[in-house]
């Protein structure tokens, strides 16, 4: 078992276009295969409520990533391998699911409540007032969901790195976030960076009838790898790293 504690991890070290170049290389020779474990890893993944499969499909992908990159051979059955790492993956994938699921369902009832409470307050103020009342809810509501979505960027970007981890250096679940939020935040501004570069590449991909964001999947997944790389290193290949968890103490 690796001890995270022992992980040392680099300050600044993301360079995102960098990423982008070397993750659309790192692909370019098996780019199909790798489109389509993608398409059927996000397929599987979404067929489960709070991302208990996506964790195994995300841990397949990383593994066939990594493996490519040390120039191991892979196939379409690599995808399956992440399930090698279930419990820790599908912990993982709660962890980051479950956040983000509580803020949305929080803004929808905010903003129904809110929506009510307006129509009270423009009855009970009269016609003259009804719509001074409107845009001011219309202009709450728009800085509240722009915090939303910063709430949920924030998160994103602290989980960047928690499947390699579980992956590569064999963390547990719980260990691996952990490590991740603290590495991600101390490359958070070019992580975001990296992250807005993907975020075009998936506006221009969803301009293809929506089918081209499934090539861009690929590029930007082996970027989050590439972004790994230069933060925490890949492990050497003869190391072995246990995904158990530690034995019992004995008396």
């Amino acid at each position: 078992m690796t001890n995270n504690a022992e992980i040392n991890f680099r300050r600044g070290a993301v360079e995102p276009v960098e990423c982008l170049k070397a993750g659309w290389n790192l692909v370019k020779d098996q780019f199909w295969l790798f489109v389509a474990m993608c398409l059927v890893g996000m397929m599987i993944g979404g067929a489960v409520p709070f991302g208990i499969l996506m964790g195994p499909m995300m841990c397949g992908i990383f593994l066939a990533l990594f493996k490519t990159r040390r120039g191991q051979p892979i196939e379409f059955g690599t995808l399956f391998k992440g399930f090698d790492y279930f419990g820790q993956s599908v912990v993982a994938a709660l962890l980051h699911v479950i956040p983000i699921t509580a803020v949305i369902l929080g803004a929808y009832i905010l903003m129904y409540v809110g929506f009510f409470a307006a129509m009270l307050a423009g009855a009970a103020a009269g016609e003259d007032a009804a719509p001074i009342a409107g845009i001011g809810f219309i202009f709450l509501l728009l800085l509240f969901y722009i915090a939303i979505i910063l709430i949920v960027i924030f998160i994103s970007i602290g989980f960047t790195f928690a499947y390699q981890l579980i992956v590569d250096r064999g963390l547990q679940g719980f260990d691996a976030v952990k490590l991740s939020f603290r590495a991600a935040f101390a490359n958070f501004w070019r992580l975001l960076g990296l992250n807005l570069l993907g975020g075009l590449l998936s506006i221009l991909g969803m301009l293809l009838c929506y089918v081209g964001i499934f090539l861009v999947f690929p590029i930007t997944l082996a970027a989050a790898a590439m972004a790994y790389e230069q933060v925490f290193g890949l492990r050497d290949p003869n190391e072995v790293v246990s995904n158990l968890p530690p034995p019992l103490p004995t008396f």
